[in-house]
């Protein structure tokens, strides 16, 4: 699919996508700079204050002051707090607003699928209240039947989280039952050009292994050691998935390091194929996505790509010029 802009509308919103460990924060880092723009994160786990080294936040990327790129939606609320796509939506608008009012480009960088299409779809949020009544009907169902419940409710469930506690799969249930999945909007005249990173599955396998063993080695342990100390709960661990989850599990002596690193590489890989597929869901849902090969060559392609679309905003100091120095 040819990445020229063919709309009469000039684009105000870079989007950078792909499963985990496939580059997106450095891309994004690097189209920002060119493109004066400013990051904001669609992670989210991110968000949380002290969930660094698992969420692989990589602040070493932005730079240091006075060449420090701006980011937003990262280390913004206490890990004890829950944060959902409603508040998600809420404050990438905000920040999408705050930095096209600088005259700087948006540049949303992430692998959160459900985070990503309430923005690039435009859906149309809704608070659901407590309901009491649906909640005293619950109370007789197991947990299976329980999830069985949101699984039809959900099919594409996006949080896996809601499926381990029960108070979370009730509340769920109650969400989903009150308001049919949003259906897409036009909001806030949004015209957004997507960037997709593939990598071969073996390949993308291969990364995620390295960046776990630099993880782990890095202070991952350490830092759920940590979290643990400062009152943070097993149980609040496990609803942070995966690097949370599992070296939770290994802290408790659930078992050895090398089953730890054997069984989170898998995880994640998992969870890799499930983005994958939540991205081919968004195209057929409408959202364009202009895919590029992972490699030595990611950055110049991506540069070049973005050097073929009109941009609402185009800085001068943008050119062709500049991509054999990165």
């Amino acid at each position: 699919m040819s990445s020229r802009n063919n709309d009469c509308h000039a684009y105000d919103l870079l989007a950078v996508v792909g499963a985990t460990a496939s580059g997106k924060t450095r891309l994004g880092v690097q189209l920002a700079r060119h493109l004066s723009g400013e990051i904001i994160s669609a992670d989210s786990r991110q968000v949380y204050r002290g969930l660094d080294v698992g969420t692989g936040k990589d602040l070493h990327e932005y730079g240091s002051i006075p060449d420090h790129l701006p980011y937003h939606l990262i280390d913004i609320i206490d890990v004890q707090t829950e944060f959902n796509v409603f508040d998600f939506q809420a404050r990438c608008y905000q920040a999408i607003a705050e930095i096209a009012q600088r005259g700087h480009l948006p540049c949303l960088v992430g692998g959160s699928g459900l985070y990503l299409e309430s923005i690039l779809q435009g859906y149309r949020m809704v608070r659901v209240p407590e309901n009491r009544e649906l909640r005293r009907a619950l109370e007789e169902f197991s947990d299976a039947d329980l999830k069985l419940r949101l699984m039809a409710l959900q099919p594409h469930l996006h949080n896996e989280t809601d499926l381990l506690h029960r108070d979370r799969l009730v509340r769920a249930i109650e969400i989903a039952q009150g308001v049919p999945q949003p259906p897409p909007s036009a909001h806030g005249k949004l015209n957004p050009f997507v960037l997709g990173i593939h990598w071969p599955r073996e390949i993308l396998r291969h990364r995620i292994w390295t960046r776990l063993e630099m993880r782990l080695r890095g202070g991952l342990v350490e830092e759920v050691q940590r979290l643990l100390a400062e009152g943070v709960s097993h149980e609040r661990l496990e609803s942070l998935g995966l690097e949370y989850r599992w070296v939770a599990r290994y802290l408790r002596g659930e078992m050895n390091r090398e089953k730890l690193q054997e069984g989170l590489s898998r995880a994640i890989g998992q969870f890799a194929k499930r983005q994958e597929t939540w991205f081919r869901r968004m195209q057929r849902r409408g959202v364009a996505i202009h895919w590029l090969e992972g490699g030595d060559h990611l950055i110049q392609e991506a540069l070049e790509r973005c050097s073929e679309v009109t941009w609402k905003h185009r800085p001068a100091s943008f050119s062709s010029k500049g991509f054999g120095t990165l």
